[in-house]
């Protein structure tokens, strides 16, 4: 009977854990077989064609890199200079928007004393509050896209791309969040064919 109710308390503590994370989308061509695959090569994006500008190397980029490269590599994947057989490419977005909310609303709850004469002592009544309905509204707030892309070097054509957006709590993205959010992403990367 003790073993029932552990068995039963991990999996709700597992239940517990798996509905809290974000959910992961994922686009990917069905006809690639990513055995094929030994090599990669990281790449930066540009805005234009033309734009040549240097960007400095952020945190947040250190964490995408080093969070994906430790996937690529249980993937058994090894990262090189040139000549890959892969381009990985990645997008963090940060933008403002609105979630709705409902609040429950209720009447006040009172209470009215009364005399009874038959028993010569005051008496209670209690009313208790009414459901009324919702009050609904809109509160802003942050939310945060990291999209990674993988592109065939040889054909120039994306074979795998998948994202995650989840609310934040404060006006950056920390590293913790970023790590979790790639692993994610990289679960759904299906290379346990290899």
């Amino acid at each position: 009977m003790k073993t029932v109710k552990n068995i039963f308390a991990v999996m709700m503590v597992a239940f517990a854990i798996a509905s809290c994370a974000t959910p992961v989308n994922i686009e990917k061509d069905d006809s690639v077989n990513f055995a094929n695959y030994k090599t990669y090569m990281w790449v930066d994006t540009r805005y234009t064609q033309n734009d040549n500008t240097v960007r400095p190397t952020s945190y947040g980029d250190i964490s995408v890199r080093n969070a994906a490269n430790a996937e690529l590599r249980k993937a058994g994947w090894s990262e090189v200079s040139n000549d890959p057989d892969l381009l990985i490419s990645y997008d963090v977005l940060v933008q403002n928007t609105t979630t709705r909310r409902s609040d429950p609303v209720y009447t006040q709850s009172y209470t009215r004393t009364y005399y009874n004469p038959r028993l010569r002592r005051w008496g209670t009544v209690y009313y208790p509050s009414e459901f009324l309905g919702y009050n609904n509204y809109e509160v802003p707030v942050k939310e945060g896209t990291i999209s990674i892309t993988i592109t065939d070097a040889n054909t120039d054509k994306a074979v795998w791309q998948g994202w995650t957006t989840e609310g934040l709590n404060y006006s950056s993205i920390t590293p913790e969040e970023i790590s979790a959010s790639v692993r994610n992403i990289f679960s759904k990367l299906n290379v346990a064919a290899r």
